[in-house]
């Protein structure tokens, strides 16, 4: 997991309040930070956000469960293990009933192949059914298309800024 303090110089942004959260990674921390993660086709972005603390995090989830490959590595790139692990830590154990969640991505960027549901489609059903799981209401998102999304989370109000090419700007 990253923490606010674990920022790379990967990120074209100079501003320094920005914590990138790459592909399978996770991230979480406080205002005046803003989260940050590029690049979402098929992959989600997931955030969850804490008015009262403002405080929040992010995961850029690439796959649904382990289950679904044989690659082994970074256990945070599955929404089954991210999301519980996310809301952990940005709860310390206590409260998930001040989290909302808001997502974004899970495009179908290399089609599907003899009609199952596409890995990005299958990412956002994993997600939501997670987040279910843990009685995090889901208030936004922007998901679907065929397109990637960049996706921001601003700690000190919650709004989340999708960017794309195709559709420039949106807020959730």
């Amino acid at each position: 997991m990253r923490g606010a303090s674990d920022i790379g110089g990967h990120w074209a942004n100079p501003n320094q309040n920005t914590v990138l959260v790459s592909t399978g990674e996770l991230a979480v921390a406080e205002h005046p930070r803003v989260l940050v993660t590029p690049a979402l086709g098929s992959c989600v972005g997931v955030t969850l956000w804490d008015a009262f603390g403002r405080r929040g995090g992010m995961a850029h989830v690439m796959l649904p469960s382990p289950a679904d490959t044989r690659i082994e590595g970074l256990a945070s790139r599955f929404a089954s293990v991210a999301i519980p692990a996310l809301a952990d830590e940005i709860t310390q154990g206590s409260n998930l009933r001040r989290l909302v969640a808001k997502i974004a991505g899970g495009s179908i960027m290399f089609g599907t192949e003899n009609g199952a549901p596409s890995i990005g489609s299958r990412n956002v059903i994993e997600v939501k059914r997670q987040l279910a799981l843990l009685g995090i209401p889901l208030v936004a998102e922007d998901t679907g298309g065929a397109y990637a999304r960049t996706m921001e989370l601003h700690l000190d109000t919650g709004l989340v800024v999708v960017r794309s090419y195709r559709y420039g700007i949106k807020d959730l």
